[in-house]
């Protein structure tokens, strides 16, 4: 298939989409040939993958430096960036040296953000392995690692030379991750595309069940939809916040139970209820169309109830959001399927009360 582009000047590049692209070198050898390659991946999706992507690093004429880290959002912290630039510098990866993020988001959150900053800035690729990574995660140059006050909070924006998603990955991936991919994939119709959303009814199934053309239809469309608001607003000073939908009331309850108990899908799923409630309640959206937000969510089995933490404690965590502005928190609402807005008006006690209707 063709590759989509995201159109960002001399920052703009390729998103492969395709089955049996990890093994590619063709593909490989415009990004990696004579240079040092940094694979970081971690210990489930190694003995997976990282052979395969090494053989073909290797015969696109890179030399591979593998960087094994934990597995889990845990993993997204100082100690691991530090271990990653350590293992960098130990091999001599100069500035002319190419990263290639190898798992999912937190892999590529973390990868990105050591070639963000070593020696002040190398290229990296992302090569998705989950469902989650490769819809949403890869896609816009986000890379951050996490602050005990917040998640994402140390970050910076670094587009990769280009994504490389290979749906055939996705036959390995656990049926948990799987469903917490889908909350992205969900969250793309709700806010952009309502087209979408009436295919993701009609195709839950088939998503679920790992059709390879349905699966390849969600990620392409996905990746489509996103590419346009990160070329429209690439570090997020307007549009793209509404790729944020369902995420300030998801990285509270991240937070509020401890990173890794939830995963970033299932928290992001049951914060979409929760704004979807509080859309409704603020005027924005029919009931009717909270309740096929809320359907579809069950249907991807995927949790439409949130924690039973303190409404109070929600609140604080949700303080350092990186939407609030002026002290004030902003939430993404619905303004109907399909279209999404940034409010930052709202009574604390309609917050208030959306969080509790689906805690």
């Amino acid at each position: 298939m063709q590759p989509l582009s995201v159109t960002l000047g001399d920052r703009s590049y390729p998103i492969h989409i395709g089955a049996d692209l990890l093994n590619d070198e063709k593909l490989y050898a415009q990004y990696v040939a004579s240079r040092n390659v940094a694979v970081v991946t971690n210990r489930i999706v190694a003995p997976l993958y990282l052979e395969r992507v090494q053989r073909a690093i290797e015969r696109a004429g890179g030399r591979v430096v593998p960087i094994l880290i934990e597995d889990g959002e845990q993993a997204k912290a100082w100690a691991t960036l530090d271990q990653v630039i350590d293992a960098m510098l130990a091999a001599r990866c100069g500035r002319d040296s190419v990263v290639v993020a190898l798992g999912g988001g937190v892999v590529g959150d973390l990868a990105g953000f050591a070639a963000a900053v070593y020696q002040r800035g190398v290229p990296f690729l992302q090569v998705p392995t989950t469902l989650l990574a490769q819809v949403d995660s890869s896609v816009g140059g986000k890379t951050a690692i996490n602050h005990a006050r917040g998640k994402n909070m140390v970050g910076a924006f670094h587009q990769p030379l280009a994504v490389i998603a290979d749906v055939a990955a996705l036959d390995t991936l656990p049926e948990r991750e799987l469903r917490a991919g889908l909350a992205e994939v969900l969250k793309h119709g709700f806010i952009l595309d309502l087209q979408f959303v009436a295919w993701l009814e009609a195709n839950i199934g088939k998503l679920l069940a790992r059709d390879r053309a349905a699966l390849e239809h969600a990620v392409r469309r996905s990746c489509e939809l996103k590419a346009q608001v990160v070329a429209a607003d690439e570090r997020e000073s307007g549009l793209r916040a509404i790729l944020n939908f369902g995420h300030t009331f998801g990285h509270a309850i991240e937070a509020g139970v401890g990173y890794g108990e939830w995963l970033h899908g299932e928290a992001v799923a049951t914060g979409m209820v929760m704004a979807a409630e509080l859309s409704t309640r603020a005027g924005t959206l029919r009931r009717e169309d909270a309740d096929r937000v809320k359907a579809l969510v069950a249907r991807a089995g995927l949790p439409v109830r949130g924690p039973k933490l303190p409404v109070e404690r929600y609140f604080e965590l949700m303080q350092v959001d990186k939407k609030s502005a002026g002290g004030k928190l902003r939430f993404i609402l619905l303004e109907g399927l399909g279209r999404a807005a940034l409010r930052g008006d709202l009574a604390p006690d309609l917050v208030r009360d959306s969080i509790a209707a689906a805690r």
